[in-house]
């Protein structure tokens, strides 16, 4: 049994520094079903839907999202990695603001790449461990994950927080049928801090860790598919068309964060040469650009409408 165990414990940390030998920051596992606090998580994200502060993104509905052994047979054992996205080069303009996390490559693409490449290293060397890998597209718990798996808590602003990372990081997940050795999920470190909920300036973050999609900026310049934008919205975009980091810029957790020097975070040439004359450029221009971004959800009108919307409140 002793001998059994000292090999689980190898092989799980031989997994976890495989998956940063592919270019992950952090990686951690979790036990399937997890511990009570999944359950806890789960019962916040039922308050959050009946409140119907997801707004139109009905698809975070689906029950699957709550039983991650639906999306694996004989799941046992969850590996959550995190990508760091901070790269060097971002730089914030004035007007025409973007997320960090969208700047450089499709982050769906780079971790699904990379998780297929363990993949592969575990079917040499865990020939009976079947995998299924999940990027944000799966329905999952994604932070609640991460937070079990011990890569950081989930903080106030509802994104997930990493003692050295900070939150810039996307996450990616590999279910899988082994028993491997979890870590301990990690304990929040917010404290009495509640900067990113007083420097929201649509008041999205209703109370700690709750965020009403109606009134991010965020979810608007992302996911709204209407032509206009609500007033409270348009008035206080300060230059934000595709994503808000103002609730991370201000955490405290932010302020000295490593920076990832590859190409993968390294903000596209068109995403920093953006500028009101983008409003211009013919529909096969934005498709061209936008088909390695992860900025491809926002359609071209939606850009359109997003710059127009941030000079129009400019001029105000």
């Amino acid at each position: 049994m002793k001998k059994g165990l000292q090999n689980q414990k190898k092989i799980s940390s031989r997994l976890k520094e495989r998956a940063i030998s592919e270019g992950f920051a952090v990686s951690g596992i979790a036990s399937i079903p997890g511990s009570s606090r999944l359950k806890l998580r789960t019962n916040a994200l039922e308050r959050w839907l009946a409140n119907n502060y997801h707004s139109e993104m009905k698809w975070m509905e689906t029950e699957k999202r709550k039983n991650i052994d639906s999306l694996l047979k004989g799941a046992k054992s969850v590996l959550t990695v995190g990508f760091n996205y901070l790269s060097i080069n971002h730089k914030e303009k004035k007007d025409f603001k973007i997320g960090k996390f969208a700047q450089g490559e499709d982050y769906h693409k780079v971790i699904y790449k990379k998780l297929k490449n363990l993949g592969k290293w575990i079917n040499n060397e865990i020939p009976d461990c079947k995998w299924k890998i999940c990027v944000d597209t799966s329905p999952l718990l994604e932070k609640a994950w991460a937070e079990e798996a011990g890569l950081g808590w989930i903080g106030k602003n509802s994104n997930l927080i990493n003692r050295c990372y900070g939150s810039w990081l996307t996450l990616g997940f590999m279910i899988l049928t082994k028993d491997f050795e979890p870590n301990k999920p990690s304990d929040s470190l917010c404290g009495k801090c509640e900067k990113c909920i007083e420097k929201c300036p649509t008041k999205a973050i209703t109370e700690p860790f709750v965020i009403d999609s109606d009134k991010c900026i965020a979810y608007h310049t992302i996911e709204n598919r209407n032509h206009t934008f609500p007033e409270h919205i348009e008035k206080n975009l300060n230059g934000w068309i595709a994503g808000c980091d103002i609730c991370q810029d201000v955490c405290p957790w932010n302020e000295s964060v490593p920076v990832n020097q590859s190409k993968e975070a390294a903000p596209k040439a068109w995403i920093k040469n953006l500028d009101i004359k983008s409003l211009e450029w013919e529909e096969k221009t934005w498709k061209e650009y936008l088909k390695k971004s992860t900025l491809k959800r926002i359609k071209p009108w939606m850009w359109n409408r997003n710059i127009k919307a941030v000079q129009k409140s400019i001029k105000k």
